[in-house]
């Protein structure tokens, strides 16, 4: 298929990748496939895989410790926007793939790899994110995504591929939910859960992979109190921490409680709507007490239209639109918004409930001498009537001239 002598190719371990390197190389003249993992956090899903690329074909694998600055530049920068998508979906896979999409294409140059192929379905979100990317920097690069080219209609079928290459895949086809693990969170779809109306199996053992559900967690409340210097978590109970550990951290309080498990039916950027859960107990947590400094920080008019902005921010994540003038400008906005942004949030967890328990900050705006229901000698009660009157004021005209009907 054209003149292709060497391929980077985007590699997991999973079904889709690990079939594609023995597939390269018989559909493109036997091509060099050099595999490169980012890691964002997989954990133990990195483990042996330098072995069981090159088994099925790869000349080399790169794996890429991509952890620190997946978090610092990529996730704090969207909890600061307060951008989730569809009221639900903390981003955990959208905002991964620009970063990994990136440094797929430095070592495709330092290479002079001929295309860079990706095993993302046609039909997913996943496809336009390492895509959009690419073309970002390396507009001319060759892009290979086998799924809109192969025979192969589902993960049956790539079983049945793997089987018959004899490659070692650690799934069966009972337990083959299509997952992606970071350091942020994990999804899982497919199978059970492509019907709607089935409840998922979140008490069934092996399901749920960063916690517990609520009625497992404890029957005990955790406290933990959350810093923030501009709108960036630095510290978890007053200890300091870097970026990774205080996810980490969080994940696991969060986890043991059955904090930040959702199902959601989202609508997919390609058109179709799609049932997923997700677990994403620390990123959860972190959002909630952003929030929460962000109600004392905040004058109102900046904070009601930093929520519409955390609306489309939202959307350049999920869309692949990272690399974009609008969402660095949008990120500029966001960034000045917090410069007040710095304080303490303290939070119950219980049983998959996220409880506000105090917040504190030298840059509070909240005035108890005037908001009190006691006597003050701040605020003239007789000055909103004046206010009234001229906030009022349109209303009152229509209604003279009986424009106003019910």
């Amino acid at each position: 298929m054209g003149d292709i002598k060497k391929v980077v190719l985007a590699y997991s371990g999973g079904l889709d990748t690990s079939i594609i390197i023995p597939w390269l190389k018989e559909n493109y003249d036997n091509c060099e496939v050099i595999a490169v993992s980012g890691d964002v956090g997989q954990g133990t899903e990195l483990d042996g895989l330098e072995e069981k690329a090159k088994k099925t074909g790869a000349s080399k694998l790169y794996v890429m410790d991509l952890n620190k600055e997946f978090i610092e530049d990529y996730v704090f920068p969207t909890i600061k926007a307060g951008a989730v998508y569809e009221g639900k979906y903390l981003l955990g896979t959208s905002f991964a793939r620009p970063i990994i999409a990136k440094r797929l294409v430095e070592i495709a140059m330092n290479e002079g790899a001929d295309a860079i192929c990706h095993g993302c379905t046609g039909k997913g979100n996943d496809q336009v994110r390492f895509e959009l990317a690419i073309k970002a920097f390396a507009p001319d690069m060759k892009i290979i995504a086998p799924w809109r080219e192969w025979d192969i209609k589902s993960r049956d079928e790539e079983i049945d591929y793997a089987e018959a290459h004899n490659i070692p895949l650690k799934i069966t086809r009972e337990t083959n939910y299509s997952k992606d693990k970071n350091i942020w969170h994990i999804s899982h779809e497919g199978l059970d859960l492509e019907d709607p109306n089935n409840e998922p199996m979140y008490n069934k053992e092996g399901f749920l992979e960063l916690g517990v559900s609520p009625e497992q967690a404890p029957d005990k409340p955790t406290y933990v109190t959350v810093s923030f210097e501009k709108g960036v978590p630095v510290a978890i109970d007053g200890e300091k921490l870097g970026a990774v550990e205080i996810v980490e951290k969080l994940n696991k309080l969060g986890g043991e409680n059955g904090i930040g498990i959702v199902d959601l039916v989202e609508n997919r950027l390609v058109g179709m709507k799609s049932r997923g859960v997700y677990e994403t107990p620390g990123g959860t947590i972190l959002y909630a007490a952003h929030n929460k400094l962000e109600e004392i920080t905040l004058d109102r008019d900046t904070y009601h239209f930093k929520q519409q902005v955390g609306l489309r921010f939202a959307e350049l994540v999920y869309f692949g639109q990272w690399y974009t003038p609008l969402r660095k400008a949008l990120s500029a906005f966001v960034d000045s918004t917090q410069e007040t942004v710095t304080g303490d949030v303290k939070l119950k967890l219980y049983k998959g409930n996220i409880i506000d328990a105090g917040v504190t900050s030298p840059y509070s705006l909240y005035d108890p001498d005037i908001a009190t229901f006691d006597e003050d000698e701040v605020y003239d009660q007789k000055d909103s009537a004046g206010f009234i009157n001229l906030f009022g004021l349109p209303i009152k005209v229509q209604a003279k001239k009986g424009l106003i009907k019910e």
